[in-house]
């Protein structure tokens, strides 16, 4: 596990990156992923920050480190706070056992970074 300053940070930049060059050479691909992406957290009957908050939880318990850095930062963008993050980890934690906890520690390391 990373944890020096901007870890999660440069995590995020580098897979953004990857994903803006795929976007060349795959962009059918990309731009049903992005709409997917954007149905799957717009509001509606839940706001964009429950429904981040949902997706962190799955990110936790998937394992998906990379899905952590995205979701974390778009929450910090949308004002979660840090008892937010920790009530959604310890949802996915009872979902997914001993490995999510591991995961829920690396979501609150982006969490410290991305608001701090």
């Amino acid at each position: 596990m990373e944890t020096s300053k901007q870890a999660y940070g440069s995590r995020v930049s580098e897979i953004a990156g990857a994903m803006q060059r795929m976007r060349q050479t795959q962009p059918d691909l990309m731009s049903a992923f992005a709409e997917l992406a954007s149905a799957g957290t717009a509001n509606g009957a839940l706001s964009r920050k429950t429904r981040e908050l949902i997706a962190l939880g799955i990110a936790i318990a998937d394992r998906c480190d990379d899905c952590i850095g995205f979701h974390v930062r778009t929450l910090v963008k949308l004002g979660a706070t840090q008892r937010e993050i920790e009530e959604v980890a310890g949802t996915a934690v009872y979902m997914g056992g001993g490995p999510s906890m591991m995961y829920a520690m690396h979501a609150l390391i982006a969490y410290w970074e991305f608001s701090g």
